[in-house]
């Protein structure tokens, strides 16, 4: 625009638009700032001590500065400016162009305060510039503050000292450098050294912090291999129990026994997931002698009765799993939960044949509509766990059944938050997530222990609101860490591939397990002769239709007729 010869008034209200745009990262205020700041440079006439368009370009300036304070730092958690270029431009043309180094002073003051005083390259920036517009004794107050100041390069900032001392300094000037060098230098050795030592402590202790997982490894598959020997008894006491609870076992995927055979150490058992299912469940530990637990479970297999799983009752039944092993008494402390939602007929916890709590049960109720509401209490903490309340559902005869309550597709008032510290609470999130809209619901993302995995998601009133939030908090630090945050869209699962469905260039294929576990091999020969191979002409198609003939083959086939064997013997006879 200001090639063309616009008109400053049109200019400004550009950059005013231009600012109330909407830009995504801060850096992006920072050059709309750099460039509009240029052009008014350029209109200056500096000649003049003072006028109308140096005053424009110095509120210009101060309003840069406010500006990128207050509204791209408080959005976006920065400056976009952190060498401040902004005000380092201002002090260089307060400096060469209005030959104030009063005002170039004060600026780079500030410059140095924000965090800037430790890199040489900013003193040495300002060192120049007093060398350029200044005087020796600012110059020399520069660089004395630079050696006390600098901690990435302080060996160049001492060398820059004693080389002006060299050049312009009285002896006494010389001395007083060598000093503050040779001191501020020592010490600088002595924290590098200090430093150096920690990191090598550091690295010790995570080497020995490593030998000693290693060891513990080495010491868990010697226990689990003696183990078992053992395991034949405990395998038949789960399949003697699972028929004992009918269609119970289709609901227990196979991890559970194989758990019960290799018993982990005490303090790990609770925290065990099952991968395989819903409802799949790792065994509990018992670390009584095994004297005292074949009386126990002889006590209590007698105690407890065999109750067979009655289907017809599945309507007003619900499936509660992910239970504390160590419940004591499931039963008893499970019914006044329920029973907030209607009559409770039946509470039956489900115990394996040596009288262990299996972490699950069945809790049948007098009507169906109490069934209904007991599934508002999925999810619900029990013993510092997540209990798991759904359907009671026959998987014989619904084999794709699953509990998922939530949705999976394409929700854009709904956000996804990922990289949230361990420790972050769910109050502390609503509190840092109600600053850009009204927030709905939010949903801490735990595994089957209840510890959380760092996901969550932040459900506001619209989509307005939700896409606001995204901008703003995407990238955002919460206790050292760096989350991210993106409007909810589950990746599509993809179902298992049915044989019938895949099919090859000539047709439906048949299943895999026709060739084997390792399916059709490539060399493999077909035995069919060539001939029944070809496509007959009037039989071969295209992907998409008839294939398309030959040019020219209609008019051969009508030119050229077949020869009978007097017309070959007739050649022959020529010849």
């Amino acid at each position: 625009m200001e090639r063309h010869g616009v008109d400053h008034q049109v200019m400004a209200a550009t950059f005013e638009k231009a600012l109330s745009a909407g830009f995504i990262q801060a850096t992006d205020y920072v050059e709309i700032w750099q460039a509009y700041l240029d052009y008014l440079r350029r209109r200056v006439d500096f000649k003049q001590d003072s006028s109308k368009e140096l005053e424009e370009l110095r509120s210009a300036f101060a309003r840069a500065l406010e500006y990128l304070k207050q509204e791209v730092e408080e959005r976006f958690n920065e400056s976009g400016d952190p060498s401040c270029m902004i005000m380092q431009n201002w002090a260089r043309i307060e400096a060469r162009l209005c030959n104030n180094m009063q005002k170039a002073r004060e600026l780079w003051d500030s410059i140095m305060t924000r965090g800037n005083a430790k890199y040489a390259n900013m003193w040495l920036e300002y060192y120049n510039l007093e060398r350029a517009h200044g005087d020796t004794q600012h110059c020399r107050k520069a660089l004395h503050r630079a050696v006390q100041c600098t901690s990435d390069y302080p060996e160049h900032v001492c060398e820059v000292l004693l080389t002006m001392e060299r050049t312009e300094g009285t002896l006494e000037d010389w001395d007083i450098a060598v000093q503050k060098t040779e001191t501020r230098l020592a010490r600088v050795n002595e924290q590098r050294v200090k430093a150096a030592e920690k990191e090598a402590a550091l690295a010790q202790q995570e080497e020995e912090q490593a030998e000693q997982r290693r060891r513990a490894r080495a010491e868990k598959k010697a226990l689990k291999k003696k183990k078992k020997t053992r395991g034949a008894d405990k395998r038949k006491a789960d399949e003697d129990d699972e028929k004992e609870w009918g269609d119970d076992e289709e609901e227990q995927p196979c991890k559970r026994r194989r758990v019960e055979n290799n018993v982990p150490p005490a303090g790990e058992a609770q925290d065990l997931e099952a991968e395989t299912g819903l409802f799949g469940k790792s065994a509990p530990v018992d670390v009584t002698p095994p004297s005292k637990q074949k009386e126990r479970a002889a006590a209590l297999k007698r105690d407890v009765p065999k109750v067979l799983h009655d289907s017809s009752k599945d309507s007003i039944t619900v499936f509660v799993s992910n239970l504390p092993y160590s419940m004591e008494e499931p039963g008893v402390k499970l019914r006044p939960l329920f029973e907030a939602c209607g009559e409770v007929a039946e509470v039956r916890p489900i115990f394996s044949n040596r009288g262990d709590f299996r972490g699950y049960c069945y809790v049948e109720f007098k009507e169906e509509k109490a069934a209904l509401q007991a599934l508002q209490l999925d999810r619900k903490v029990v013993d510092g766990r997540p209990m798991f309340v759904s359907p009671c559902v026959d998987k014989s005869k619904n084999p794709d059944f699953k509990v998922f309550r939530y949705s999976t597709a394409l929700e854009k008032h709904k956000l996804f938050v990922s990289g949230l510290p361990f420790s972050c609470t769910k109050e502390e999130l609503e509190e840092i997530c109600k600053a850009h809209g009204t927030v709905k619901d939010i949903r801490l993302v735990t595994n089957r222990a209840g510890k959380p995995k760092g996901l969550a998601y932040v459900e506001y009133e619209n989509e307005s609101q939700a896409s606001q939030a995204v901008m703003k908090m995407d990238g955002m630090t919460i206790k050292e860490n760096v989350i991210k945050v993106a409007i909810s869209n589950p990746p599509q699962r993809k179902g298992p591939e049915k044989p019938e469905a895949r099919k090859g260039p000539g047709g439906p294929m048949a299943p895999r397990q026709m060739y084997g576990a390792r399916g059709k091999g490539r060399t493999q020969l077909s035995l069919l002769p060539r001939a029944l191979q070809r496509p007959s002409p009037a039989a071969a198609q295209a992907e998409n239709g008839p294939a398309p003939k030959p040019a020219g083959t209609a008019s051969a086939a009508t030119e050229a007729p077949k020869m009978s064997n007097a017309d070959f013997a007739k050649l022959l006879l020529r010849k």
